[in-house]
């Protein structure tokens, strides 16, 4: 019978596309940096610790396989998950950008569809997670606009109002204006400023309501996987500069907001440091271009942060075995088949094609592929009784795949 989920899956192989379903492929592989991680999801959940860590890696060698599979660790840890891919519809100087793009790929345990507008289902104004969440909106925040959108959005009948207003709490700012004039109408009071709001200066204040609003909902925290960092480097200097300050507030959140039970990871490609950091002269840089004495000594800390984090070496054999195998399991369950062939030839026929991860996974579903139409590849046979036959005749093996 086959299995649709497997098929998903070798297809994503296949294309060298990652996904969260790939990423249960290599949840035993590189197992230190996983049991770290680990251990601070665990604090995360525990001590309503937030922070997080940079991951390093060359092309192709896994990292996002390695955020796929955190991915999927956070989720059965109750905890609410968000994925993005840093780019120029993403550039991480610009937080209310990058914001409305988390939001887009922000997924809670249980629910295939991203978004965490079914939270607010069977709320009313005097629920009392309503009334400490809007306390919070009230008390915390640099700007207090949050609790009359928050407010608005649960008092409002009015469908139109309602999706602008979650718009708002979605990253489609509405202007203060607005907000001031829906809140009139439903409570017939004034709202209050006490300081309008301003998207390229509060924009924090969302992050941390969303924080809030995982954790008094009942999740375990919130985790957010940035996916190609490295990318940054192809912004200006000011850009960059203000990219390792926002940076910082993930890793080391102020402690006067509260910003809990976050966990943040940001994966880099290894050439960031000699191509970004070091070429482009990034702690001179932040020395002559001061945006203040304190933002200077962050901006280097992340500098610092960057150049030391783990670097994602290649797998050693036997994880390579364990992903092979895994890989012919599911290709077997994919098109209804027995690939009972011999693992070690298996990792010989992909040694050849390269050293990168990534290629040597395509290269065993391209195998295996040709097994399962043709009973051959290269030399490797799979006979009528399902049994493998291996010589290791590189030199033909290379010819035939």
């Amino acid at each position: 019978m086959i299995d649709f989920n497997a098929r998903h899956i070798i297809e994503a192989l296949r294309s060298g596309i990652s996904s969260r379903e790939v990423g249960y492929c290599f949840s035993s592989a590189r197992p230190k940096i996983m049991r770290e991680i680990d251990s601070a999801l665990l604090k995360v959940s525990d001590e309503r610790f937030s922070g997080g860590i940079f991951v390093s890696g060359k092309y192709g060698e896994g990292k996002t396989h390695l955020l796929n599979t955190v991915f999927n660790m956070a989720q059965e840890r109750n905890m609410a998950v968000s994925l993005v891919s840093l780019s120029k519809e993403t550039p991480f100087d610009k937080l209310y950008t990058v914001y409305s793009k988390i939001v887009q790929n922000t997924y809670l345990p249980g629910r295939l569809q991203p978004g965490f507008e079914h939270i607010f289902e069977g709320m009313t104004i005097k629920s009392p997670l309503v009334s400490e969440l809007c306390e919070h909106c009230l008390k915390d925040f640099e700007t207090n606009k949050l609790y009359y959108v928050l407010k608005s959005y649960l008092g409002t009948e009015d469908m139109d109002e309602k999706f602008m207003l979650l718009a708002d709490m979605e990253g489609d700012f509405m202007p203060n204006a607005t907000v001031r004039k829906i809140y009139g109408r439903i409570y017939s009071e004034k709202a209050n400023f006490n300081a309008n709001f301003v998207k390229s200066r509060h924009t924090w204040d969302y992050f941390a309501f969303l924080s809030s609003l995982f954790l008094k909902s009942g999740y375990n925290g919130w985790v957010i996987l940035f996916d190609e960092a490295e990318l940054i480097g192809r912004m200006g200097k000011k850009a960059r500069l203000n990219c390792y300050l926002n940076m910082s507030k993930f890793i080391y959140p102020d402690k006067n907001i509260n910003f809990k039970s976050v966990y943040s990871i940001f994966a880099f490609n290894s050439s960031f440091v000699p191509d970004v950091i070091e070429s482009k002269l990034e702690y001179e840089n932040s020395e002559q271009n001061p945006i203040s004495p304190e933002a200077d000594e962050k901006i280097k800390t992340i500098l610092d942060l960057i150049s030391t984090a783990p670097q994602l070496i290649p797998l050693n054999k036997d994880e390579i075995l364990t992903i092979l195998e895994k890989i012919q399991n599911f290709h077997g369950k994919a098109y209804d088949w027995n690939p009972d062939i011999d693992i070690s030839a298996l990792f010989i026929a992909t040694e050849k094609r390269g050293y990168l991860l990534r290629t040597r996974i395509r290269a065993a579903v391209e195998i295996l592929d040709q097994l399962y139409q043709y009973g051959k590849a290269g030399n490797i046979t799979v006979n009528e009784l399902g049994q493998t036959n291996y010589s290791e005749d590189l030199t033909s093996l290379d010819s035939l795949i």
